[in-house]
């Protein structure tokens, strides 16, 4: 990727947890973590920045824990946050080990495996060339990773959020059920609020939509496009606050 070079200075990329294993089945498949961590690795060698928010869903979703057996919603939701901490020290090691520095800090104290998330200490972090691996959404029940992307892309001056799926944008329907549907090269927050796209829960698109903080959302499958995202090509659908593409 010699021939590529950053777009943006900073950025905090989304994974949801459901990535960190094979469709249908739950846990850690060790080649769906190679393929997220050589991709990370091959990005921050661009020099871009990078914090990684990590979901928990395929450990545990605390919701339909909550609803399924019974126990408190605040509950199942710290389960939850216990689920992304084990993602992310697996994604620290992997990325680690294609010659990466990486560091994990976590929402919740947990201090044998993770730093605390502290901002001033992600920036040091920065300066030293480290990828930043996030666990534990923002530490509280009821709120969901996306809007941890997006407070703490908010919080660290992120350039962009990437939001990092299997699929390569958003439609206007899901296209795994329906041929029909059309995919959207750009979208506003409005738009995206208003028709429901499902591009992130609510309380992350506003915060994003108030902060003028632009969101691409693209399929990190074909490898490489993370990098390509950084670089700044027009990968998946971009939204922003106006109809103006992010990158000219």
């Amino acid at each position: 990727m010699s021939s590529q070079n950053p777009y943006y200075k900073r950025v905090v990329l989304k994974i949801s947890g459901e990535s960190f294993s094979k469709p249908g089945t739950f846990g850690l498949d060790p080649d769906e973590l190679n393929i997220i961590a050589s991709q990370i690795a091959e990005a921050a060698k661009l020099g871009t920045e990078i914090a990684v928010v990590v979901g928990g869903g395929n450990m545990i979703r605390g919701a339909e824990l909550s609803a399924r057996v019974g126990i408190a919603q605040s509950t199942a939701d710290y389960m939850g946050m216990l689920g992304t901490v084990i993602n992310a020290l697996a994604l620290k090691e992997a990325v680690e080990e294609y010659g990466q520095p990486a560091r994990v800090m976590s929402a919740l104290d947990v201090e044998s495996v993770a730093e605390p998330f502290i901002r001033g200490r992600a920036l040091r972090h920065f300066d030293k060339g480290r990828v930043l691996i996030l666990a534990a959404g923002t530490g509280n029940p009821f709120f969901t990773t996306d809007t941890c992307a997006s407070l703490r892309a908010i919080e660290l001056n992120a350039n962009i959020l990437l939001k990092a799926t299997k699929v390569d944008g958003v439609y206007d329907k899901d296209p795994n059920k329906d041929e029909s549907a059309i995919r959207y090269d750009q979208l506003t927050f409005s738009d995206a609020i208003n028709k429901q796209l499902g591009v992130m829960d609510l309380t992350a698109l506003s915060m994003c939509m108030e902060h003028e903080l632009p969101v691409v959302v693209f399929n990190f499958k074909t490898h490489g496009n993370i990098a390509k995202v950084i670089s700044g090509e027009p990968i998946g659908t971009v939204v922003t606050n106006s109809e103006k593409l992010i990158a000219e």
